[in-house]
């Protein structure tokens, strides 16, 4: 059973109208999860990646088993006021249903010429993933490939993201018949 049929859809949550993709679905199928994260591995092992960056909290779910998969650091990005220490922000640029009007991370997450795999599990319109890479390279890092488990592919965040020159990998999209 493939991936994609295992991300659920729910209608008007968490408002009409809006068409929310809830990974949870995958994530309590231990076959899901355990497919999800062995193509991840297996499509990065060997890179050479430093660290992996996440954005909470679905981001962290499959960020940190990943990054310790691949050997690799991991780097929690947060909405605005969530991490103790100095940190650095980014803001973003839409502030929809999911995207928090800003992100952060410690100031000494990452340090200059870092290689980072940049994932999250949902690909929409790209704001936060933008802004989060903005961050990760406003600290000196090199984003290696931004990766996600779904992409909402009528919503063109792999474009948005591919105008700021990241590469942008989906296990698999999703479009009106998801």
């Amino acid at each position: 059973m493939p991936i994609k049929s295992r991300i659920r859809t729910v209608a008007d949550f968490p408002k009409q109208g809006v068409v929310f993709r809830d990974i949870t679905s995958l994530l309590k199928d231990a076959t899901g999860f355990r497919i999800t994260m062995h193509k991840l591995v297996n499509r990065y092992s060997g890179k050479k990646i430093h660290k992996v960056a996440a954005v909470e909290s679905r981001g962290f779910i499959v960020g940190a088993p990943l990054a310790y998969a691949l050997g690799a650091g991991f780097v929690p990005i947060c909405r605005q006021g969530e991490l103790p220490a100095e940190t650095i922000w980014q803001d973003c640029e839409s502030k929809g249903e999911f995207s928090p009007s800003r992100v952060e991370m410690r100031a000494d997450a990452v340090s200059k010429g870092e290689r980072i795999l940049f994932i999250d599990d949902l690909l929409a319109t790209g704001a936060t993933s933008e802004a989060a890479c903005a961050l990760l390279r406003k600290a000196g890092a090199e984003i290696l490939e931004c990766a996600f488990i779904a992409e909402m592919l009528a919503l063109a965040g792999r474009v948005r993201l591919q105008k700021q020159g990241l590469k942008v990998f989906a296990l698999t999209g999703l479009g009106d018949d998801a």
